[in-house]
Order: C-alpha cells, then structure tokens, then sequence
C-alpha cells in the first residue's frame, strides 16, 4: 500500500494531540486520507464531512466518551455501517462488552502494536468498500424500480405503501428480520420486471388482451432475473417471482398452490390487491377499505388468497394501516394487480 495512492478514509479521533499525530503520520504514509478530531463532537461533525471508511476512535476522552460517541455514530442511518475500532487501556471484559453494545466493530489495545493496526485498518476499509458496492448496486434496483413506477401517474408512491404495509403485516406475524426486511425491499423491486413491459400495455386504460397479458406475465420472471446477481437479495427473489400466484394455482407463472407459494410471497399480493383496490386507476375510482376487503373476502372464498393470512391482513387494516393520509394513487391493475 505504500505507494502513494489513497486507499481509504480515515478518522482518528483522540483527546492526546501526540498519539493523533503518531497515527496520522503513519497512516498517510500508507497512502490513506486522515483527519483527525480531537473530542466527540467534532468527530461527529467530521463524520457528516469528511466521510471516513474507518473510524479509530480513543475510549477514554473528556466529556463525551468513546462508547457514547461509537454509540451515536452507529445511531445514525448515514455512518451506521461505517466501521469503528476502539482503541482503548482498559482490558477488562465489561468494557469489551460495553464496546460491543454500542457497536463497535473492533479493538486496539494500548499501546498499539502497528502492524497489528494496518492489517485491522485493510482488512475493515475493504468490508466497508465492499459494502459500500452493495449498497450502490441496492440503490441503482431501487432507482430502476422507481422510474418504472414514474412511467404511469396512476402508481405515484405504490412502492412504498407496499413495502410499508408487507412488512407491516410481517411483523405482525412475528417474522424473522431478515424476512420483514425481505418484505419492504420486494415493496420497492417487486414489479422491476415490468421494464419489459412496452407503454402502450403499461397504460392501456383498459383491459388487457390476452396477448398483452402473456406479455405482463413475464415481468415476475425479468424481475426474478435482474435481482438475482445481487446475494443480500436472494430472501426477495422468491417474493418477485411468486407474488402474482393464487392459492388455488391459477395465477403465474408457476401456478403454485397453497404453501408451495412462499409466505412473504403471499404476504406481498394481498397488500397489492389491497393497494389495487383502493387507489384510483384511468377508468375506475377506488373504493373504500371497507368494500375492498369486502372484495377481497369473496376472492379468498374463490381460493385466490390465503384465508388465514387474509384474516390477519385485515385485521391490520381494521387496526388503522393505512391511514388515508397514506393512500394516495397506485398500480394501474386489472380486477387483480398484473
């Protein structure tokens, strides 16, 4: 690494100007781009402006200690997955686990032992470059997701009402994180298929042909597809696939039946049909929460929905989700969400 070229963003924060330039001067040897802060609330600043991959942080500062400024800094949306590393005297194990609450990712113990200190800096500023490219690939599905939803008027803020209220409904039911969080991503991504799907059927006022609805049909599919490269969505691609199936095994494309369609699947279309439903569209107004769930009942008698899922489903909405505030207009959809 000591060629010159910047190979990171770090932040050295300690009260102690001696040990802040030690660590600067050797870092920046190593080609990587310092600031420094000499208390807690600078460093917060410094978060917000400099950016850093890396934060080396002293425990035993004045005022603001380490942990609590760990703590905020893992607080906040924008520096949560920023690494932090304490470097601290203490060796008990209470301070270890005090470091871990307020999460820290790593420790250095004093004094430092710098080759120890390099491998830690480049083995932690690759996780976070490396999350940093997830995090960017994740934006870019959201971004494509989002401009498929900006094509047609009629689905202004569709995505995130379903990715609220699936989610909503998966915690509820007590979920898994890693499923509730499957559920608000598949809200956002779960009609990117759709980028297949020509205007002039995206925005037919209409009912479709069947030739125009064999064309519909494939978006669960190139939706399926263009999220699959990335890993962390794998928990999503069952939900893109098969949120278009029915209990009884008439919807698509798979056409399976009951269980065999995944749970947050299941999850996924009823606040679709639900969000259908109660939205307006080009030739119908929407209709009350009331008469949609009444719409949905009959459906679920028909054996399209899962009746015990759809009873919790509405449960939640008799409970105030969504509020009107919340609905706004959505999906152009044919009798049921295509």
């Amino acid at each position: 690494m000591g060629n010159g070229r910047t190979s990171g963003k770090i932040l050295i924060v300690d009260d102690e100007s001696r040990s802040r330039m030690a660590l600067e001067a050797l870092l920046r040897r190593e080609g990587f781009e310092v600031h420094d802060a000499s208390d807690g609330s600078s460093a917060l600043s410094a978060c917000a402006t400099f950016q850093p991959d890396l934060i080396l942080l002293d425990v035993l500062m004045p005022g603001m200690d380490g942990f609590e400024v760990c703590k905020r800094i893992k607080g906040r949306p924008e520096t949560r997955l920023t690494p932090v590393v304490l470097i601290t005297g203490l060796s008990e194990t209470e301070d270890r686990i005090k470091g871990i609450n307020a999460g820290a990712d790593d420790f250095l113990s004093k004094p430092i032992d710098l080759n120890e200190l390099l491998a830690r800096t480049r083995s932690l500023i690759k996780l976070k470059q490396y999350t940093d490219e997830l995090e960017h690939a994740e934006a870019v599905l959201f971004s494509l997701a989002l401009s498929i939803e900006a094509r047609d008027p009629y689905t202004r803020g569709h995505c995130e009402r379903l990715a609220e209220m699936s989610a909503q409904l998966g915690e509820r039911l007590q979920l898994a994180d890693e499923h509730v969080t499957a559920l608000r991503r598949a809200g956002v991504v779960h009609d990117v298929g759709k980028v297949v799907v020509p205007d002039a059927i995206l925005l037919k006022p209409a009912r479709l042909s069947e030739d125009e609805m064999d064309i519909v049909k494939k978006h669960p599919i190139v939706g399926e597809r263009i999220c699959a490269p990335l890993k962390i969505f794998r928990p999503v691609l069952p939900i893109i696939r098969h949120h278009h199936e029915r209990f009884d095994g008439s919807g698509y494309p798979d056409h399976l039946q009951g269980t065999e369609i995944p749970l947050t699947a299941r999850i996924l279309q009823l606040a679709d049909v639900y969000d259908a439903l109660t939205t307006d569209r080009p030739y119908r107004k929407a209709d009350q929460p009331e008469v949609a769930l009444q719409i949905m009942d009959e459906e679920a008698k028909r054996g399209w929905w899962d009746r015990e899922l759809f009873d919790a489903f509405r449960e939640m909405i008799h409970k105030g989700y969504p509020s009107d505030a919340n609905r706004g207009t959505a999906l152009t959809t044919r009798s049921s969400p295509a």
